[in-house]
C-alpha cells in the first residue's frame, strides 16, 4: 500500500471546530493519563469525523503507541480483549468503554511466520506509526487524528478534503481493500447514506467487480452490520442502493427485495429516526412480509395453520444461515402471524383472545407499518385501534395462579370431632 512521502497536514486549534467540552469526559482522561506518561495519544476514527461535521459521535476511540500491556499498567480497569486484533478496553460507570488500540502497520514479507496459517493473526498485531495506521484504516474520512497534546487535527490521508467535499473515498485501491475485507463494501453504502456523501467512482466499479466476495464473510459479522444500518436508520436506502449494485443477493444468500420491501424499510427507518427500538425480529418479519402476502391463499379459506407453515418456510433457512435465536425466529414468525390474523378483517373466532395475547400489540405496530406504508386497508388499521384501545391487558394478580391451598374434604361418614367443653372455674 502506498504511503506516499508527502507529511501530513496538520490543522492547528484556531483552524478547525472540535472543543474538547463536546468529547465525553473519559476519553479525555484517558488521552490526558497517556500523554502524561510520555506517550503519544490520539482521538481517532468516527468521532474525529462526526466532530468536524458538527454531529454528536456514538463513541470516542483512542489510539497510541503504547502496546496493550503498557495501556494495562497504566489503567486499573483497563481489559486486554481481541485474539485477532489486541485492544485495550477501559471501562469507566455506567458501562461506559474506552477502546484504545496501539498504532498498526503493514508487516514486510520478511517479517511474516513461516506457517501461511499465522500470516492473518499476525498482520493485525505489528506495530507502527500514527501515519502507518493511518493508511491502514478504510475510509479517508475515518483517518483523521485529533492530537490531545496540542489540540491540532491531523491528516495523513487527505480526510479533510473529502469532508469538504462530502465524498466518500477509499484509503488506496478499492479493489485491493475491497478484497482483504469484503464487508467494507456494505460500510461503504452505510457511511454514504448516513453522512449523504456521495461515493467516489472508484467505489462503484470496485463493488460491481468485488460485490460476489461479501459472500465469503462471517454470517455473524453480516449479521452485525446489517442490524446498524437499522439502528442509524439507513436500512431503505443502503438495501436500494445494493440491490442495484447487484450485492445484495451476495450479501443476504441470494435474498432479493420487491419494491414493496423497499418501501416498508423505508418505514422502519421513519419509525427508528424517531426513537422507536428496533428489534431484529421486526427486521426478519420486514424482509419476509411481501413474500409472506403474496403467498398466502388469496381466498378465505386460508387458515392460521397455512400462514404459520409458510411463516416458518420463510424464516427457517436465513435463520440458520445466520444463526438466530430461535426466540427471535418465534417473534418474527408471531409478527407475521399477526399480520395475518389483522389483514382479514374483524369478527373472527378467537378475536377476544388474541386482543388480550401479548404479542398482539406489536402485531397491531407491525400491521400499521404496513397500512401506512402502502396507503392500504386504513380503515381496518382504525377499527383495531379503536378495538385494542378497549381491550383490558390482563392485570398481573388476575394473570396469577392462587396460590390458596384447597380446602381438604371429609370422607364420608365422616363426623367432625365436637369442640371439648370449656373447663368449670
Amino acid at each position: 500500500m502506498d504511503t506516499g512521502a508527502q507529511g501530513p497536514v496538520i490543522v492547528p486549534r484556531s483552524q478547525h471546530s472540535i472543543s474538547r467540552k463536546h468529547i465525553n469526559e473519559h476519553s479525555l482522561k484517558v488521552l490526558y493519563r497517556l500523554r502524561n506518561h510520555g506517550f503519544k495519544a490520539y482521538l481517532v476514527g468516527g468521532g474525529v469525523r462526526d466532530l468536524l461535521l458538527n454531529r454528536r459521535p456514538k463513541d470516542f476511540d483512542v489510539a497510541t503507541d503504547a502496546t496493550p500491556s503498557q495501556v494495562k499498567k497504566l489503567f486499573r480497569n483497563c481489559f486486554l480483549v481481541g485474539r485477532r486484533f489486541r485492544l485495550a478496553h477501559i471501562r469507566f460507570a455506567e458501562n461506559y468503554v474506552v477502546e484504545v488500540a496501539t498504532f498498526r502497520r503493514q508487516p514486510r514479507p520478511e517479517e511474516l511466520p513461516d506457517d501461511p496459517a499465522e500470516h492473518f493473526f499476525f498482520t493485525e498485531n505489528v506495530f507502527g506509526t500514527p501515519r502507518e495506521d493511518a493508511f491502514r484504516r478504510d475510509f479517508s474520512i475515518n483517518g483523521l487524528f485529533y492530537n490531545i497534546d496540542d489540540f491540532s487535527v491531523i491528516d495523513h490521508v487527505g480526510g479533510l478534503q473529502d469532508l469538504e467535499a462530502r465524498r466518500l473515498r477509499v484509503i488506496g485501491d478499492p479493489l485491493v481493500r475491497f478484497t482483504e475485507d469484503p464487508v467494507r463494501m456494505l460500510r461503504a453504502l452505510e457511511f454514504a447514506a448516513r453522512l449523504g456523501f456521495s461515493l467516489d467512482e472508484g467505489i462503484r466499479e470496485a463493488i460491481y467487480l468485488r460485490g460476489p466476495l461479501i459472500a465469503e464473510a462471517a454470517p455473524a459479522r453480516i449479521r452485525e452490520e446489517v442490524m446498524e444500518l437499522f439502528r442509524h436508520a439507513v436500512a431503505g436506502p443502503v438495501f436500494r442502493e445494493a440491490q442495484a449494485m447487484g450485492l445484495l443477493s451476495h450479501l443476504l444468500a441470494g435474498y432479493e427485495v420487491t419494491e414493496e420491501t423497499l418501501a416498508l424499510l423505508e418505514g422502519v427507518d421513519r419509525r427508528t429516526g424517531k426513537g422507536a427500538a428496533v428489534e431484529e425480529s421486526l427486521v426478519l418479519a420486514t424482509l419476509f412480509l411481501a413474500r409472506f402476502r403474496h403467498a398466502l391463499p388469496t381466498d378465505d379459506e386460508a387458515t392460521i395453520g397455512n400462514a404459520l407453515q409458510l411463516a416458518n418456510l420463510l424464516l427457517t433457512p436465513m435463520c440458520a444461515y445466520f444463526r438466530i435465536a430461535h426466540g427471535t425466529r418465534a417473534r418474527a414468525r408471531d409478527l407475521l402471524i399477526g399480520f395475518f390474523r389483522l389483514s382479514r378483517g374483524r369478527g373472527r373466532r378467537g378475536e377476544a383472545r388474541f386482543l388480550r395475547h401479548t404479542s398482539s400489540v406489536q402485531a397491531l405496530e407491525f400491521f400499521a407499518l404496513w397500512c401506512e406504508t402502502t396507503q392500504q386497508q386504513l380503515d381496518l388499521l382504525a377499527d383495531w385501534r379503536l378495538a385494542f384501545a378497549g381491550t383490558e391487558a390482563p392485570s398481573a394478580k388476575s394473570s396469577k395462579p392462587s396460590r390458596r391451598r384447597p380446602r381438604r374434604r371429609r370422607r364420608s361418614g365422616q363426623r367432625r370431632s365436637p369442640k371439648p367443653a370449656p373447663k368449670a372455674d
